[in-house]
């Protein structure tokens, strides 16, 4: 099994209330066994909600209120799941305050990005999870990835 951002299935999570369809996922899909997750809506976060980012080790939205509970709840809850349900890799959402693997918004709100990891992903990391973005996958890495699933 592998565990996928909801949103990256077209599943209207995100904190604008949008969803993303992406192509690769939606076409393998039928083939794969996927836990589909919003971390942020785990943790009982609305849709919509005000943007979040990560500054100064805290997560706060763009009104300058502090949600990192939220996120390490989130995080927590997301990583809970993986281990039951025994799986080993993660496909999420690049970029975002909770799934980003590689670079996250910088805390400012200004659309600049930095190195480092969301809250779900540096958990899922840190429990052996392999964790990957829509960014990275290609048709090739899915096949594989479903094949040693």
């Amino acid at each position: 099994m592998i565990l996928v951002s909801a949103c990256l299935l077209g599943e209207k999570v995100r904190y604008d209330g949008s969803g993303y369809n992406n192509e690769i996922l939606n076409k393998y899909k039928h083939l794969a066994k996927f836990q589909v997750v919003c971390p942020e809506v785990l943790a009982g976060l609305s849709i919509p909600r005000n943007p979040a980012e990560i500054t100064a080790n805290k997560v706060l939205t763009n009104k300058g209120e502090d949600v990192t509970n939220y996120f390490i709840n989130g995080a927590y809850l997301t990583m809970k799941l993986a281990k039951k349900q025994g799986i080993k890799t993660a496909i999420l959402k690049a970029n975002s305050p909770s799934c980003g693997n590689k670079l996250v918004y910088d805390g400012t709100f200004q659309n600049k990005k930095v190195k480092g990891q969301g809250l779900t992903a540096q958990v899922l990391t840190l429990a052996g999870v392999a964790v990957y973005s829509e960014e990275e996958l290609t048709e090739e890495l899915l096949v594989r990835l479903i094949q040693e699933d």
